[in-house]
């Protein structure tokens, strides 16, 4: 069976449609959603509906829980609060439900855990970011006793694909992503014993130097994990964006530049400051 992993939507109709047009012709049997199907962009109740057709099994992300009000903002981005209000504001009972309803965790068909930020911790999970290797061991330890005895752990929340491996009591990095030209970059086999996260990348919200939408698959026979990029109306989806108002005010800045920027801010201890202060000139994290 081939199951395919999204993560991160954020209301981007655009971007989903392309990237399940391409799951499809990948022949995908399963579809897993890894939350943020809702927030920064304009789309939210379009996408809920795709989800519901595509039959995919989705979980509740960050954003999602903030805009079915089982949490606060605190602790977002001036761009991904005033997010939430806006679609608060427009939410439809339907959509509400869905999102209200959506777990934490999903053990799919035992071959995999589903999880937005991280597996570790008992609560806040969707807030927990795996961006280094002291988070990412105690997610995969985490996993090694989880009683679904799935081998693979996916998540999102950083938006960043990957695959790691726990191997001799250390977190060991896997390549998965080899460049920018080819859909389907790059794979990796997978060891019957071995325990894996893995992160299939945003679909809606790239932050990285490819903005195309970003999707993985698993192929559960062949072991085998690939990652897929797809183009989308890119242009478009910004324009819907820019117009309610919603769009960091340097969103025409490529993600990188936007990225280092933040990085130079946040080591010179003014960002998170900034971040309140002017919220439409925050960045979008």
């Amino acid at each position: 069976m081939k199951i395919a992993l999204i993560s991160d939507i954020h209301a981007n109709l655009e971007a989903l449609q392309a990237t399940l047009d391409a799951i499809r012709a990948e022949g995908a049997e399963r579809i897993v959603c890894l939350g943020d199907i809702v927030g920064y962009n304009t789309d939210f109740a379009a996408c809920i509906a795709l989800l519901r057709q595509s039959g995919a099994v989705c979980i509740a992300g960050n954003h999602d829980r903030a805009v079915a009000g089982l949490i606060g903002t605190d602790g977002f981005s001036g761009p991904a609060a005033r997010a939430v209000a806006w679609t608060v504001a427009r939410l439809d009972e339907d959509s509400r439900a869905f999102l209200t309803g959506l777990p934490l965790t999903a053990d799919v068909d035992g071959t995999l855990v589903a999880v937005h930020g991280a597996l570790h911790p008992e609560v806040g999970k969707e807030l927990v970011r795996l961006d280094d290797d002291g988070k990412r061991a105690l997610s995969l330890r985490a996993l090694a006793a989880h009683p679904s005895v799935a081998r693979i752990c996916a998540f999102g929340h950083t938006h960043r694909a990957g695959l790691w491996e726990w191997r001799d009591g250390a977190v060991h990095a896997v390549a998965l992503d080899g460049g920018l030209n080819d859909r389907a970059v790059l794979g990796a086999e997978l060891r019957a014993d071995g325990l894996y996260l893995l992160n299939p990348g945003t679909v809606g919200e790239p932050r990285g130097a490819d903005a195309r939408a970003c999707f993985a698959c698993y192929d559960t026979a062949a072991r085998r994990v690939t990652l897929h990029r797809v183009a989308y109306a890119r242009r478009a989806a910004l324009a819907k964006t820019r117009r309610a108002g919603l769009a960091p005010r340097f969103a025409a800045v490529p993600a990188p530049v936007r990225m280092k920027l933040i990085e130079i801010l946040r080591l010179l201890g003014v960002y998170e400051w900034l971040k309140h202060a002017l919220p439409r000139r925050a960045s979008s994290i």
